[in-house]
């Protein structure tokens, strides 16, 4: 559902953020959207929310895990108008079950006055297999995660705000 557009099940309309898939299932699409978080088990045919416990729906980007197609993270902001995370704490959320259950990585993100956001391209995933995540924010800020999320560490300060972020590992 969206709330904004007059028919919130219409087939056309949405605001569509980013889409991402596992390569091994290519049917198998997630969507972050404008206030929702959804799922496609039809190669795009047809979508069902999975944004469940989040703090939040709304946000832009969204990442799968390379080796574990279920494994799929967002980042929530506080809303279209607030483009900052909710309650000032920067949480990368990640669900194992490919939505509707998220837990919130925090162990190395700042959790306090926190006031950034991240964008559409600016999330990315390796192929490494302990399966790095990276993300930046508008704050010229980029960290990354070498452990699937666990615990993050800033790579880079003092950027301009970071639109796009990509990951490449060498044979």
């Amino acid at each position: 559902m969206s709330q904004y557009i007059p028919d919130p099940n219409a087939e056309v309309g949405h605001c569509v953020h980013r889409i991402t898939m596992h390569p091994s299932r290519p049917g198998v699409l997630f969507m972050q959207k404008h206030w929702d978080v959804t799922r496609s088990d039809d190669a795009g045919e047809s979508w069902h929310e999975v944004s469940g416990d989040l703090p939040s729906d709304f946000g832009f980007p969204i990442g799968v895990h390379a080796h574990e197609p279920e494994t799929i993270y967002v980042v929530p902001i506080k809303s279209d108008s607030e483009h900052y995370p909710p309650d000032g704490k920067l949480r990368v959320y990640r669900s194992w079950t490919g939505g509707h259950e998220w837990e919130a990585l925090t162990r190395g993100l700042p959790q306090a006055n926190c006031y950034v956001n991240v964008l559409r391209g600016a999330m990315s995933v390796d192929t490494l297999d302990s399966c790095g995540v990276y993300f930046g924010t508008t704050g010229g800020q980029v960290y990354g995660s070498a452990d699937a999320g666990d615990n993050w560490e800033p790579i880079v300060r003092d950027l301009p705000a970071v639109l796009s972020v990509e990951a490449q590992t060498l044979p």
